[in-house]
């Protein structure tokens, strides 16, 4: 294998081989950057339940299950965690570790595909530790049948041996909990399910609520911040805190680049336009889907695959990133024939809906721009 150098200040040659060739990995990277962008990103988390806005039932659920562990001086039943991507499971998997005052283990489900990788990290555990399962419903089949009986008798059977010959060695466990997040709750099984003591669901966070997290993240950021830029913010992050704080730090980049340093209304608007974010949270990947819909399909219905290739991504991403929003928010609906563009797509790329939209000719309610009654 050729040699592969640094490139240096001053070394026009740096990364050359003795053939001629270059190394295309060959660069000096700055980790600062990196390690800066994690820091934002772990000071933004709440460390309390206390501060953690939103969700309110799931909340006071989560708080009464772990004081009740505290006052018996136990370890709490196996949390389950499930709803849409951003909306904080992760950081409600690190706040039970902080209120519990124990250490957390953080591993994922796509990372667990044999039952040896399981029984390694469960065997590692220390008393009361917490064990968070990101995306626990992807985790392979044998480790999931090992992961039963490790939640319920904290207890691991281990193989040794092939064959006719073959031994099981108990591993007694000491007691720990399972977090378990999932955004596909309806996937795991139902004996795996059935093995947490609390399931909590998380929901689309209220303007309100989004308004709260976006200050508390500007305060931490170090960012000078207007209530009408914050709620312009909330207002097109999709129910959502995780495109919240993202698009709060764009619009702190474009104040600092091109306005007075403070996120106000002209900088929310000018850096969302800039980003391709619309009023109402649609990015260009939703409006294209929309648009394809209304202007080169007709409104539909259309299919997923065709549907896709006119907009230039694969099926799963427009199923899995652009189609749940578009779905809830009213923009698109899935008939046995495919996809088809209601009413308010229409109205909302400016264009006329024919007679048989789906929701056209509906009696049009005073609402508000949150969908209240006016």
């Amino acid at each position: 294998m050729p040699e592969v150098w640094e490139r240096g200040a001053d070394d026009e040659f740096a990364g050359r081989a003795d053939d001629g060739s270059y190394d295309a990995t060959a660069r000096v990277v700055d980790a600062r950057g990196v390690d800066d962008e994690q820091r934002v990103e772990a000071a933004l988390r709440p460390k309390r339940l206390a501060d953690f806005p939103g969700q309110p039932r799931v909340r006071d659920q989560l708080s009464l299950v772990l004081e009740a562990a505290r006052r018996r001086d136990a370890v709490p039943d196996h949390i389950l965690l499930s709803g849409p991507p951003g909306l904080g499971k992760t950081t409600l998997a690190m706040i039970v570790a902080a209120e519990l005052e124990r250490p957390i283990r953080v591993t994922s489900g796509p990372a667990i595909q044999h039952a040896g990788d399981l029984a390694a990290i469960l065997s590692s555990l220390a008393e009361g530790e917490v064990l968070f399962l990101d995306e626990i419903h992807r985790m392979a089949r044998p480790a999931e049948e090992m992961l039963y009986l490790a939640m319920e008798d904290f207890r691991v059977d281990v193989i040794v041996g092939k064959g006719p010959g073959a031994t099981a060695i108990p591993l007694e466990l000491p007691p720990f909990t399972v977090v378990g997040a999932t955004t596909r709750a309806g996937l795991l099984p139902a004996p795996l399910r059935d093995r947490f003591g609390f399931t909590g669901h998380l929901d689309f966070y209220s303007s309100d609520d989004l308004a709260a997290i976006l200050v508390r993240s500007a305060r931490l950021l170090g960012v000078e911040a207007l209530d009408d830029g914050i709620a312009e913010i909330a207002g097109r992050s999709r129910g959502t805190p995780r495109i919240a704080n993202r698009l709060l730090r764009r619009v702190r980049d474009w104040s600092q680049v091109h306005g007075r340093g403070v996120v106000d209304l002209e900088a929310a608007h000018e850096a969302l336009a800039l980003f391709d974010v619309d009023v109402r949270g649609l990015d260009r990947l939703d409006r294209g889907v929309l648009e394809l819909l209304c202007t080169r399909f007709g409104g539909g219905p259309v299919g997923l695959s065709t549907l896709a290739v006119a907009v230039g991504e694969e099926p799963d991403t427009v199923e899995t990133v652009a189609e749940p929003y578009l779905v809830r928010e009213g923009f698109m609906v899935r008939t046995p024939r495919g996809r088809a563009a209601t009413a308010l797509a229409w109205q909302h790329l400016g264009l006329t809906a024919p007679m048989d939209a789906p929701g056209a000719g509906a009696p049009q309610l005073p609402l508000d721009g949150e969908g209240r009654f006016s």
